[in-house]
Parts: C-alpha cells; structure tokens; sequence
C-alpha cells in the first residue's frame, strides 16, 4: 500500500463493497473516519479490530467484546478501551506519575 495523506486516499481507489480489503497499516485519523462515512453510504462495511475509542464511537458501530466468556454485543461506554481513555484524561496528572515512577 502506497503511503497516505490527509487527502481522501480510500475514495481515490474504486472499492468494490463486496471487496475485502485488509487496512492494518491505514493511519485512521479524523479524516479517514470521514472518508469512511461516504464509503458506508456507498453501501461499504467494515470489520475492524481496534483499541481506537475514537474508531469506536463511529455512529451505529456494532461493537462486539470478544473475551473469556465468548463474544457478546457492547455499549461504546462499557468497553474498556473508553473506561480506561476517560480515566486517563480525566485524572492525567496522577496517571503519568504511575506510569512514570514505574519506568
């Protein structure tokens, strides 16, 4: 995959929406998820495996927890990943000494 810009990269391609196309090392910043919206109403989905709150707050994003117990539908707020984003802004000062005076 050729490196990519700010500049509409995935609608610079013709993308097939029965097309399978693998993404790990796109850079999803705001305008990526952007370009993902047009794409979605195109009629295109995505599977995607994050840890990005952000990518996880896209709207009607059907998040699936896979964990010890099996695979089950979450909320957005009850993932860790926005538990553990909130903490961290929420109470940084504290956070970076903990991590910090364990180095």
């Amino acid at each position: 995959m050729p490196p990519l810009s700010a500049k509409p990269y995935l609608r610079s391609v013709t993308i097939d929406p029965r097309a399978e196309i693998d993404l790990d090392s796109y850079p999803f910043t705001i305008p990526a998820v952007r370009e993902m919206g047009v794409l979605v109403k195109d009629g295109c989905q995505f599977i995607i495996a994050t840890h990005s709150p952000i990518l996880l707050a896209y709207p009607n994003a059907k998040i699936l927890s896979f964990d010890a117990t099996g695979i089950s539908d979450i909320a957005y707020e009850d993932t860790e990943h926005y538990a553990v984003t909130c903490d961290f802004l929420n109470h940084y000062p504290r956070r970076l000494q903990q991590l910090l005076d364990d180095a």
